[in-house]
C-alpha cells in the first residue's frame, strides 16, 4: 500500500514502462521478421512464445538481481580491454544480430523470396523459437540493466516488464502485418538490427554508444519511410483513378516487352518485373495483341474503308460499264447506288449481280440479288461494330456521320486489318512499304494506330478521335497543308513529306531523327 500511494512510484512505473517498451521494438521487429519464416497458422504461437519466454527471462533475471551485479564484474583481460559476463553476452549477442540481420538483407536483395513455389517450404518452428530465445536473453539483458539502474523497487520493476510485454503482445500481431505487407519496411527494419547489433558489439568491447544516438537516427529512417509510403499511397491513388483496362492494357503490353515508352515508364516507376531484356515475344506478336488491347478504345471511323477507296455500282452507268466494274473489283459484296454514293440502294454480291447482268441485261433494284443495306454511325464502338457483323451474316456495313452522309464501309476484314495489320487488296498497295533498315514510305491514308504500333511511340493517335490517318495527324500538327519536302519530328522519328496534290497528302517518308533534327524539334 505505501508502494500504490507513493507519486514518486507511479511516475518511475510509468517512465520505466515507456522505456521497456521502446527497448522492446527491436524485439518485437526480430520477431515479426522471423514469423515470416513459419506457416501461416503457427505464426502467432510463435510471437506469443517468444514474448512469453522474454517475460519469463526478464522477471528472473529481475529475480535475482544480485547475480546481475556480478556480471558486470571483469572476468579476464586483453590488453587494455576487459570483458565482463554482461560485455561476453552483449558481444556474442550482437554477433549474432549481425549474422542474422546481414543473410536475411541478403536474401530479400537477391530476391529469394520472390520466386513462386508450388509447395513453399518454411523454417522449422522450434528452430525460429530458439533464434527469439537468443535474441530474448540479448534484450531482456538490456531491458533488465536499465530497470535496475532507474528504480529500486523489485515490484515496480517486474510490474512494469509485465506491463510492457502485455503492450508488445498486443501490437506484436499488427506490426508483423504491416512489416509482411510493406517489404520495403522489411529492409528498414533489418537495417535497425544492423544498427542495434553493432551497438550491442561496441557496447561489449567497452565503448559506450549513447542510445540517443541510435533511437535518433531510427526515428529520422521511420520519418523517412513514413513519407515514401505516402507517397507511394498516393501514387496508387492516382493510378487508381485511371480506368482499370488502361492500366490492364499496359501491363499486358509491358509483360509482352512493350515499346520504348512502355520501358521506360517501368523502370521509372521503379518497376523490377520490366522486361528491360530482348523480349521473348516477336514484335508481330505483341503488335496483335496490342490491337486486341486498343479495339475497345476504337470507333468505327477509325478502322473503316473510307469513302475515297470504297469500290461500289452505279446503276446509271451502261451495262458495259457495270460489267468491266465488276469483272475488275476484288470485293465480293460491292454497294448498289444510283447516280452517287450517297444514294444507295442496296449491297449485292459480285458474282450475283453479273449473272443479273448477263441474264436480264441490266441490275434490277428490287431483285432478289440486292440486299437491304445496314447503316451505322460513325462514332459507334469497334466492339459494337463487331456485334453488328456478326449478325450481320457476312454483309458489309454502311458507315454514316451525324448528317447522314457515308463515310466508309465496314467488314470483318477491317477488324482483322486492325489486329494484324494490313492486307492490302490486289489492286492496292501497302500503305506503310519498308525501304531499308529503320526507313519506310508510308501512304497518307496509313492507320494511325497501326502506325502508332508499328513505331512503337505514343502521341500519334489522337485523344478525341480528331484524326484516324497520317494524313490528319500531319495536318494537326501543322495547322495547314504541307509542302513537299516539310519534315516534323515526333518522339525521334523524322516525318518528311513526299507527295502532296492539291487536296491530300499522297505519301510520307519516316524514318530515325537525327540528334540535330531532334534538339531543333525540342526547341521548337
Amino acid at each position: 500500500m505505501e508502494l500504490l500511494s507513493d507519486p514518486a512510484v507511479w511516475a518511475g512505473l510509468l517512465t520505466l514502462v515507456v522505456l521497456e517498451i521502446v527497448l522492446g521494438i527491436d524485439n518485437l521487429i526480430f520477431i515479426a521478421i522471423l514469423a515470416e519464416k513459419l506457416p501461416p497458422h503457427q505464426r502467432d504461437r510463435a510471437r506469443v512464445i517468444g514474448l512469453s519466454l522474454a517475460l519469463v527471462m526478464r522477471l528472473g533475471l529481475l529475480s535475482v538481481i544480485s547475480w546481475m551485479v556480478t556480471l558486470t564484474r571483469p572476468l579476464f583481460a586483453l590488453g587494455p580491454l576487459s570483458f565482463s559476463g554482461r560485455d561476453l553476452i552483449l558481444l556474442f549477442g550482437g554477433l549474432f544480430l549481425l549474422f542474422k540481420a546481414t543473410s536475411e538483407l541478403h536474401e530479400r536483395l537477391e530476391g529469394a523470396e520472390h520466386q513462386v513455389a508450388t509447395n513453399p517450404v518454411y523454417a522449422g518452428f522450434w528452430l525460429v523459437v530458439a533464434q527469439i530465445v537468443v535474441l530474448d536473453a540479448v534484450f531482456s539483458l538490456d531491458a533488465v540493466i536499465t530497470a535496475v539502474g532507474m528504480v529500486s523497487d523489485l515490484p515496480v520493476m517486474m510490474a512494469a516488464v509485465v506491463i510492457s510485454i502485455g503492450v508488445m503482445l498486443l501490437a506484436a500481431k499488427p506490426l508483423t502485418r504491416f512489416v509482411n505487407a510493406h517489404p520495403t519496411v522489411v529492409v528498414l527494419c533489418l537495417s535497425f538490427l544492423l544498427m542495434i547489433g553493432l551497438s550491442l558489439v561496441a557496447e561489449g568491447f567497452g565503448f559506450h554508444l549513447p542510445k540517443g544516438y541510435l533511437y535518433a537516427a531510427i526515428g529520422f529512417s521511420i520519418l523517412i519511410e513514413m513519407l515514401n509510403q505516402l507517397a507511394r499511397r498516393n501514387q496508387a491513388r492516382q493510378q487508381a483513378l485511371r480506368p482499370l483496362r488502361e492500366r490492364t492494357a499496359e501491363s499486358v503490353l509491358r509483360l509482352l516487352g512493350g515499346g520504348r515508352r512502355l520501358q521506360a515508364a517501368a523502370v521509372s516507376d521503379g518497376d523490377a518485373h520490366a522486361p528491360v531484356d530482348a523480349p521473348a515475344f516477336a514484335p508481330e506478336e505483341r503488335h496483335m495483341v496490342s490491337g486486341v488491347l486498343s479495339l475497345a478504345e476504337r470507333t468505327a471511323r477509325s478502322i473503316m474503308t473510307p469513302r475515297s477507296d470504297v469500290s461500289w455500282i452505279d446503276l446509271e452507268e451502261s451495262p458495259d460499264a457495270v460489267r468491266e466494274r465488276l469483272l475488275g473489283s476484288p470485293h465480293s459484296l460491292l454497294p448498289v447506288c444510283r447516280g452517287s454514293l450517297d444514294q444507295v440502294v442496296g449491297v449485292g454480291r459480285a458474282t450475283e449481280l453479273l449473272a443479273a447482268l448477263v441474264a436480264q441485261g441490266r441490275i434490277d433494284e428490287q431483285g432478289a440479288h440486292m440486299r437491304m443495306p445496314l447503316y451505322l454511325p460513325e462514332s459507334a464502338s469497334v466492339t459494337h461494330t463487331i456485334d453488328v457483323l456478326r449478325k450481320a451474316k457476312g454483309q458489309l456495313v454502311l458507315v454514316n456521320d451525324e448528317y447522314g452522309l457515308l463515310k466508309g464501309l465496314l467488314t470483318p476484314f477491317d477488324v482483322l486489318e486492325a489486329i494484324a495489320g494490313e492486307f492490302p487488296d490486289e489492286d492496292e498497295l501497302p500503305e506503310i512499304e519498308r525501304l531499308e533498315a529503320g526507313a519506310w514510305r508510308v501512304a497518307g491514308t496509313a492507320d494511325i494506330h497501326q502506325l502508332q504500333r508499328m513505331l512503337e511511340t505514343e502521341g500519334l493517335v489522337s485523344e478525341d478521335d480528331s484524326y484516324t490517318s497520317l494524313a490528319g495527324y500531319l495536318l494537326s500538327r501543322l495547322g495547314r497543308m504541307p509542302a513537299a519536302g516539310e519534315v516534323l519530328v515526333h518522339d525521334g522519328w523524322q516525318m518528311q513529306v513526299l507527295d502532296v496534290d492539291g487536296q491530300r497528302i499522297r505519301a510520307v517518308r519516316i524514318e530515325p531523327a537525327a540528334e540535330g533534327t531532334q534538339a531543333q524539334a525540342a526547341s521548337a
